[in-house]
């Protein structure tokens, strides 16, 4: 039987951006699945050590918030929205993005960031949770992919 892997591609920083990864990376080694995640461009932000505990919510070109876009790109509206989706989850049990990194790497997900992104937003690797295994290039990325399901989230 071929063992199944999946590789998730998270290119955007907000909060509503990076739970479908950091839920689908989870639920695929809950089910034995071998499971990475790259993390490029703006998505850097999910694990740069500065930014995880402060992720926003995008309203902004959302074409299903609630939220009308001239209100939506008030200042403060995008934190207000991640404050309170952040409670709604925590009212749910779901760990927060720090937390979810940590339980990713402890069940074997590899999480990666992208050498391009990491120049590109002038970071370093200590700038990044613990949890990176590495920085890689795209390149290396679909080499580490291969005979796996990408998803781009």
């Amino acid at each position: 039987m071929t063992e199944r892997k999946v590789s998730l591609i998270v290119s955007k920083g907000g909060l509503d951006d990076a739970y479908p990864a950091l839920i689908l990376g989870n639920a695929a080694r809950q089910s034995g699945i071998e499971a990475s995640i790259f993390f490029t461009f703006y998505g850097l932000d999910v694990i740069t050590q500065s930014k995880v505990d402060h992720l926003h919510v995008n309203l902004v070109g959302n074409a299903t918030s609630p939220m009308p876009t001239m209100v939506a790109g008030l200042p403060g509206m995008e934190n207000l929205a991640a404050r309170m989706m952040s409670k709604r989850m925590e009212d749910l049990d779901l760990p927060g993005p720090r937390e979810m990194l940590e339980i990713l790497e402890e069940s074997g997900v590899d999480l990666y960031g992208c050498e391009l992104a990491m120049k590109m937003f002038d970071r370093a690797r200590d700038d990044l949770v613990p949890q990176v295994r590495d920085v890689i290039t795209a390149g290396d990325f679909f080499d580490i992919s291969e005979g796996a399901q990408i998803v781009f989230t």
